[in-house]
């Protein structure tokens, strides 16, 4: 099956020998949504490289203007414009921001997805678990309303915990402002130094 929109999400940027480079990780998610996007020309799909920098899970502070996840991921995918719309979201600092600063972008306006027409979500198998969590709470998207494109190679990642804290974080919430403030709430409450 295919999607008419594959929606890329980033895994960090990271500085080395003196300049901004995607980690291994957000190199596969370029790769997998390539492969994708080759296997099933000619149809034409959007691509939305999505990611700024990833301050909510680590931290980081943003790199410079042209070098965030979602404009290196771009340049990565260079040659695939000849096969599908390409676009980059580069304001989000999370999993959740991937899917909210998405819509406020209008990249996902005029689509209507369902069982014959998916979102595909390319990212890690240990990650599908909460980014299909997040499709249902900002998009009202589940089941075959998605299709999971996996990225093989990269850095792994026990996404377990930061998928039981979303679950619990954000339950009863479906508004993005509540959902964001939500999120934020739980970054600063585990960054919290532990005394004793």
């Amino acid at each position: 099956m295919n999607a008419d929109v594959l929606l890329v999400f980033g895994r960090g940027v990271r500085f080395r020998g003196g300049r901004w480079e995607l980690t291994p990780a957000s190199a596969a998610r370029v790769r997998a949504a390539r492969d994708h996007v080759l296997a099933h020309a000619p149809h034409r799909p959007r691509v939305i490289f999505s990611g700024g920098w990833p301050e909510v899970s680590t931290g980081a502070a943003p790199p410079p203007a042209g070098f965030r996840e979602g404009d290196l991921m771009l340049r990565a995918a260079t040659g695939l414009e000849e096969h599908a719309d390409l676009f980059a979201e580069t304001r989000s600092r999370s999993t959740l921001e991937n899917f909210l600063r998405t819509i406020e972008d209008r990249l996902l306006e005029g689509y209507a997805f369902g069982a014959g027409h998916p979102l595909g979500l390319v990212t890690h198998d240990w990650h599908l678990p909460r980014v299909r969590f997040l499709a249902g709470k900002v998009l009202g998207l589940r089941g075959d309303a998605l299709l999971d494109v996996p990225a093989t190679g990269g850095e792994l990642h026990d996404d377990r915990r930061a998928l039981l804290a979303a679950r619990f974080g954000l339950l009863g919430a479906r508004r993005g402002d509540v959902l964001l403030r939500r999120e934020r709430l739980m970054v600063a409450l585990l960054r919290r130094p532990t005394t004793g």
